[in-house]
C-alpha cells in the first residue's frame, strides 16, 4: 500500500529540519541561509512559513509559502494612472488584499518546491495543497481571512502536474514571461557575445558603452552597502514605485542582510557618476545560474547614459567570463532584455477564491488585475 505523505509547517529557520539543505542544494532560494534573509528583512506586509513533506519519517520535499496583506502598501505602482488602474485598486483592496502563495513573490521562475525523486510531483503538490488548507486556518485565527490562495511560476511541462482533481476550482493563469538568456558555449567572453550579434544590434552596444562613459562601475563590498544605505533605497524605491504594479516594498535593511548572509554568493554593483552613486544592480549565484535581483537608478541620468542597458550588457559579461550557462533575467522590460538577447518563457499559475461566487468569476476578473503588457520581441542574433 503506497504511504501518505505528511507534512510540517515552521515559522522560523531554526525549527527546520536539520537536512533541510540536503534538498535546498538545488536551489539558493529553497535554502536555510535564503529563508534567513526573509526573516531579517521581508517586506512588512509579507508572512513566511517553510513547509517539509515527510514519506516514512524521511524529508522528501521542501517548500516556501508567502502571505501577502495588500492593505499595508502605501501605493500598488504608480506608472499607470488610468481607470484600470483604479479598478484594479478597488479589487485588490476590497476583495483579494490577503493572498497566501506557494512560491515566492520576490522571484520569477519556480521557486516554489523541491521535492526527492522518492516521490512525484504530482504527490507533492496534492500535499501542499492540504498544507494551505492548515495556512488558512492559522491566519484565520490571527483575524487575516485568506482571500486568495494561488501557487506561482510554472512553465508549460510544470503545469501538467497540476492537472488532479485537487486544482479542479482553480483558475489557471498566464502572468507576464520571465526572460531567460541562454549563455553559448562557445562564448568564452563578452567579445565572443559581440561578434555574434548583427549589425544592428552590435551598433546599439557600442552607442550604449559610448553615452556610459564618464560612469565608473565598483563591486561594493558590505560595508559600501552600509554606507550607501539611504541612497541605495532611494534609488530602489523610485524604480518600484514607478512599476506598473507592486504588491511589496523591500525593506531599507534588506541588501546589506543579504551580503550578510550570503556574502560572495550575492553580488552588487554600484554606478557612480562625479563620485556620487547614481545606480546599483544585484546578481545571486545558484549553481550554473545567475539570478538578476533587484536594482535602482537615478532616472535622470539613465536616460541620458542608457544606464540600464548598460547594466544588461555589464550582467552578461560577467556571466561569460565566469562560466555561468544562464541568467534569469526575470520580468519587466521585456523588450530592451529581448534587444540583448533574452528570450521569454511562458509562467502559469493557479488561483483560488475563498468565496465560491467570487471563485466562479476570477477568470473574468483576474485579466483586470494584471496589468497588460504589450510588446515586441526581438533577435538580435546572427542567423
Amino acid at each position: 500500500m503506497k504511504t501518505a505523505l505528511s507534512y510540517q509547517i515552521y515559522e522560523s529557520t531554526i525549527q527546520l529540519p536539520e537536512n533541510w539543505n540536503t534538498l535546498a542544494s538545488k536551489n539558493i532560494f529553497l535554502s536555510k541561509e535564503y529563508f534567513e534573509i526573509l526573516e531579517k528583512s521581508a517586506p512588512t506586509n509579507m508572512i513566511c512559513h517553510y513547509i517539509s513533506l515527510f514519506k516514512d519519517q524521511n524529508l522528501v520535499g521542501i517548500a516556501i509559502s508567502q502571505f501577502l496583506d495588500l492593505n499595508k502598501l502605501e501605493s500598488f505602482g504608480d506608472r499607470d494612472r488610468c481607470v484600470k488602474s483604479s479598478v484594479r485598486k478597488f479589487i485588490l483592496k476590497n476583495f483579494s488584499s490577503h493572498v497566501l502563495l506557494i512560491g515566492n513573490n520576490m522571484l520569477t521562475g519556480q521557486n516554489s518546491f523541491i521535492f526527492s525523486d522518492s516521490i512525484s510531483t504530482a504527490e507533492g503538490i496534492k500535499t501542499l495543497k492540504k498544507a494551505t488548507n492548515d495556512l488558512k486556518s492559522k491566519f484565520k485565527s490571527m483575524g487575516k481571512k485568506v482571500h486568495i490562495t494561488t501557487f506561482k511560476d510554472y512553465t508549460q511541462k510544470d503545469v501538467e502536474e497540476f492537472t488532479t482533481e485537487v486544482f479542479k476550482k482553480n483558475y489557471k493563469y498566464c502572468i507576464q514571461p520571465n526572460m531567460t538568456f541562454d549563455i553559448r558555449d562557445e562564448w568564452k567572453s563578452e567579445q565572443d557575445y559581440i561578434n555574434s550579434l548583427t549589425k544592428k544590434y552590435r551598433d546599439q552596444y557600442k552607442r550604449a558603452r559610448k553615452k556610459a562613459e564618464g560612469i565608473e562601475k565598483r563591486k561594493l563590498h558590505l560595508e559600501d552597502i552600509i554606507r550607501h544605505e539611504e541612497i541605495i533605497y532611494d534609488l530602489y524605491h523610485h524604480v518600484a514605485q514607478n512599476a506598473p504594479f507592486n504588491t511589496f516594498f523591500l525593506s531599507k535593511n534588506h541588501f546589506r542582510v543579504f551580503k550578510e548572509i550570503l556574502k560572495d554568493k550575492f553580488l552588487f554593483y554600484g554606478y557612480f557618476l562625479d563620485g556620487n552613486l547614481i545606480g546599483f544592480n544585484t546578481l545571486i549565484k545558484n549553481g550554473d545560474t545567475i539570478d538578476t535581483y533587484f536594482l535602482g537608478y537615478d532616472d535622470t541620468v539613465q536616460r541620458e547614459k542608457m544606464l540600464y542597458l548598460n547594466m544588461l550588457y555589464d550582467m552578461i559579461a560577467y556571466s561569460i567570463n565566469k562560466g555561468f550557462k544562464e541568467i534569469i533575467f526575470a520580468r519587466t522590460a521585456l523588450e530592451i532584455k529581448s534587444s540583448v538577447g533574452a528570450k521569454p518563457i511562458e509562467m502559469y499559475g493557479f488561483m483560488e477564491h475563498s468565496n465560491s461566487r467570487i471563485n466562479k468569476h476570477v477568470s473574468k476578473i483576474f485579466p483586470k488585475l494584471e496589468p497588460e503588457i504589450i510588446w515586441k520581441e526581438r533577435n538580435p542574433f546572427k542567423e
